[in-house]
Formats: structure tokens, sequence, C-alpha cells
């Protein structure tokens, strides 16, 4: 079986280009007296892709479940399509964001259509019904499962259960993106695939948010990223300005080089390693 179909899935997008579809404003999560995310503000809009990085324990998918929802802030406000967070009903907010969690088990007996299935769950009883066949069809194609649709999760490799699960997320066709680590069980091929399908979604006028752990395919892929430490961002902004050496060494506690790729452009983050490494 080849990568995956990189290409475009349409739809419609939720906003205009540019615009606003997600922010928090100030919010706090405390557990215990640990602050989860203190005073955090950050805003997601239609048409970018933006990444969450930061070391272990920073608060990325805290931050990524209080924008999709599922956790309410302990102080701060979230806003979603111009209302309060809190002001949607689950089944009207399933139609706008799709969510893919970083502890998405599928461990049910499900088969992996039965599992893309499932994106289409919101849409049910609407005219959008109708759009179900073609919808679960492409994401089926893109994410290069195809050969798998009859197979039980349980019986899947790691990387076979995270495309069935970006599949789902996908075929629920909404214009908001929310993935937790969506590239942590995937080879090469498909970590680079995965992406450029969330960064042609985006390029469409989707939103896509992404918690990512490897900088140099946030460096890669991002418009934007906000960069994370003990509950705070420390830097928002573009890859050539939150990739830098110095913030990198400080955030990450462990000394970087930052080069640029010879023909991208883009920004190469390497550990600083000595000639006996």
């Amino acid at each position: 079986m080849g990568i995956m179909n990189a290409r475009h899935i349409a739809l419609p997008s939720v906003a205009m280009h540019g615009s606003v579809v997600c922010s928090a404003s100030s919010v706090v999560i405390e557990r215990g007296r640990k602050k989860l995310l203190d005073d955090v503000s950050l805003e997601l809009r239609a048409g970018e892709v933006l990444s969450l990085l930061g070391p272990n324990g920073a608060g990325k998918s805290t931050l990524l479940s209080l924008l999709s929802g599922d956790l309410q802030p302990d102080a701060g406000s979230v806003d979603f399509g111009g209302r309060p967070l809190g002001d949607w009903s689950l089944t009207d907010l399933s139609r706008r964001r799709s969510v893919l969690l970083q502890e998405n088990q599928l461990l049910f007996p499900f088969t992996v259509h039965q599992v893309v299935e499932m994106g289409r769950a919101p849409w049910r009883r609407t005219p959008n019904e109708d759009e179900d066949n073609e919808a679960i069809g492409e994401a089926i194609s893109a994410t290069d499962i195809g050969h798998l649709g009859h197979r039980r999760v349980p019986s899947l490799s790691g990387g076979e259960r995270a495309r069935t699960a970006f599949a789902r997320v996908i075929a629920g066709r909404t214009g908001v993106l929310m993935l937790d680590e969506p590239t942590a069980a995937l080879d090469l091929g498909h970590q680079e695939a995965v992406l450029t399908l969330a960064r042609e979604r985006a390029a469409a006028g989707d939103a896509v948010l992404v918690v990512l752990h490897d900088l140099n395919l946030a460096s890669a892929y991002s418009d934007r990223i906000a960069l994370l430490r003990e509950g705070r961002i420390v830097a928002n902004g573009a890859p050539e300005a939150v990739l830098e050496a110095d913030v990198l060494t400080d955030v990450y506690r462990t000394p970087v080089e930052v080069i640029r790729h010879p023909v991208t452009g883009h920004r190469i983050v390497l550990p600083r390693r000595s000639e006996s490494a």
C-alpha cells in the first residue's frame, strides 16, 4: 500500500479566512495545588495550522481539551464561533469541530469501516446525511486504510489504529480540526501525509489546531506556533519567530541549535551533541 492520498476533501468552512473561530482569554485550570494552565490567552483562526509545542507536562493537551469543550476553565473564558463555548449544545458543537484525542484507544471490536462511519454520527437525520457515503469513502482513501475496512480494530497495529482514528475525524467534514499528537504512532511517510492533509484543509479555509512533539514537523507545516512551558505560553508567532535556539534551549532545558533547510528554508531544530555522540 502507498502513502496516504493527501488530496483535499472539499467541505464548507465555518468562517471567513483569517477570522477567529475559537479563543481562550486568561484561562486557568487547576488540579489540586497545580495550575495546568495559568493565565493563557490564544486565538485559533480559519485558514491556519496552529501548532502547540512544549515539553511533557507543559499543558498542550489540556489547552486543546479546553478549546474543544472537553474541559471547563476554573477562571477566564472560552469562545467558539463568537459565542461562549458553554452555550453550544454537544450536537451543534460536534458539527462544527472534530477532535482527535491523544488517548483514543479504539479497543472495542468494531471494524475499521464502522469506526470511520462514527465520524458521521452528528449529521444523522439532517440533510448532510446524504453525504455520508462520499465522506466516509474519501476519508478512508485519504488515510490509506481501504485495505483494512473489514479488520477489527483490536487486531490493528498502533499506526493503523491512528490512521483509522484520523479518518473518523476528517469524515465529519467540520470546519475545525483539533488534533492531539496525530503523528505519534505513525511512520515517516504517514506523518508527512497526515500533516499534508491538515495543511490542505487549512489552505481551503478550515482552522487546524494540532499538538506536536516534533519541532521539525511543526516548523514545516505550521502557520503559527504557540510554545508552552509549565502551563503558560512563552512564545506565539510564526515558526521562524518562535523556533529560536536560545528560547528552545531554555524551554526544553537541553541545548539545541537551529539551522535552515537548504531547499525549503524551514528551520530545523537539532540537539547539540558532542562529537563522541
